[in-house]
């Protein structure tokens, strides 16, 4: 069976994300469409995405992705670094998103990398670098940091303290004792993901703004 497009509920969660900016565009659309056929083919060659998620694609990838986008914009010329991408998540449908934002995907997997220049480079995306470096390496800073649960709260802190003072963590479950075993003088906000999106795979989501 064929999974090649978003479903109606996944469109109208994408358009709920979209909802305070410029419609998607035409080119946008396509983009997000094209998707899920994209990391099918790559899946099968090499395996960045379990079976079960693969099946939910759009849900558990694409809008886990995007509910960064809920609660905050990234402005054109931004640079935002992705830690622990794997398959080039959530930088990939960020990067469709805000497409006047540059975005640079990093993992230390090189394989899950080839993966993300490849579907970059289908869709087109010219703001998009992929690289193999682990956090700890990366030079220079960044206007935001994004990652999707890599590791605990206060261990991703300590790989990227000094490369940003804007972080977006999506992670589910009781972060509470991660969040209390941070520095003192960072602050943090906690986003419900299930205020916005109602299906059962977000029940426990979050995305926590970490910044000073």
């Amino acid at each position: 069976m064929a999974h090649d497009c978003p479903s109606m509920s996944v469109t109208v969660a994408l358009n709920q994300v979209q909802h305070s900016r410029n419609p998607l565009s035409e080119q946008q659309q396509k983009q997000f469409d094209a998707l899920e056929s994209l990391y099918r083919e790559w899946n099968e060659k090499i395996n960045v995405i379990s079976r079960k998620d693969i099946d939910n694609f759009y849900e558990r990838h694409v809008l886990h992705s995007l509910s960064i986008a809920l609660f905050t914009s990234f402005k054109a010329g931004a640079r935002v670094l992705d830690v622990g991408t794997g398959g080039g998540f959530p930088g990939i449908p960020l990067a469709i998103l805000f497409p006047q934002t540059k975005f640079h995907l990093i993992d230390s997997i090189g394989k899950k990398i080839r993966v993300v220049k490849e579907v970059a480079s289908a869709l087109g995306l010219h703001n998009v670098t992929a690289e193999q470096v682990r956090a700890e390496n990366v030079i220079g800073r960044y206007d935001y940091i994004v990652s999707r649960a890599v590791t605990t709260l206060p261990e991703f802190y300590a790989w990227v303290k000094d490369k940003t003072n804007n972080i977006f963590y999506i992670k589910g479950g009781d972060v509470s004792s991660e969040i209390a075993a941070l520095p003192k003088e960072i602050k943090t906000t906690i986003y419900p993901i299930s205020d916005y999106f109602k299906e059962e795979f977000f029940e426990t989501k979050k995305v926590i703004h970490i910044y000073k």
